[in-house]
């Protein structure tokens, strides 16, 4: 998927969309944009225009197309209960948000490399495809080959200030992990609103 400018990107749907924009660096650069931006009338959003926004905040957040993004939606609410608890929990078991989740790396861009470069094993098999669904008894563990090499390299060191999210259970020796309950919507990101993106598609 082929973003483009995520400084650019990140200042007109929030810092919570990429990993690189929750930096000093990007909080400065803002910063002095907002300082220009002071002269100017601020621009109204339409509703329309906030629920554009919304969706494509989560969109970028994890990184996938309008086409898989859509399609989240449309079974989310087709299926029973809440339609965006079922969309968050889509969204999350995703196979390179699982291994992002994980700690295992950086960021969820890194994440989706790490499947596609087939480092990834699910119950002792390499899976390629980011979008694989991760249930419950499924173990994610790195390759034995891939531990010592590219994005794992100080995966130690990195992984000394990272707290694994409550549904997830992780052995940082083994480099595996598996869910233990599955993600509520209480876990969400609390800079996204799934009601929004509910209403820019129900239009």
């Amino acid at each position: 998927m082929i973003i483009g400018p995520r400084y650019k990107i990140g200042k007109r749907l929030g810092a919570s969309v990429f990993e690189k924009c929750q930096t000093q660096k990007f909080v400065l650069s803002e910063a002095r944009s907002k300082k220009r931006r002071t002269s100017r009338r601020p621009k109204q959003l339409s509703d329309f225009g906030k629920q554009l926004l919304e969706k494509q905040k989560v969109r970028f957040m994890y990184g996938i197309t309008e086409k898989q993004f859509s399609k989240y939606v449309k079974i989310g609410t087709s299926a029973p209960g809440e339609s965006k608890n079922k969309i968050f929990q889509d969204l999350e078991t995703r196979l390179d948000n699982v291994v992002y989740r994980l700690g295992l790396v950086p960021t969820r861009r890194f994440a989706r490399q790490a499947v596609s470069h087939g480092h990834i094993m699910v119950n002792g098999k390499r899976v390629t495809i980011p979008s694989f669904k991760v249930g419950m008894k499924d173990v994610v563990a790195v390759r034995p080959n891939s531990k010592e090499k590219g994005i794992f390299i100080g995966f130690e060191e990195r992984f000394k200030d990272y707290s694994v999210p409550k549904w997830l259970t992780f052995d940082a020796k083994k480099m595996e992990g598996s869910m233990s309950v599955y993600p509520e919507l209480s876990d969400a990101d609390a800079s996204i609103d799934l009601d929004m993106v509910l209403e820019f598609y129900s239009r």
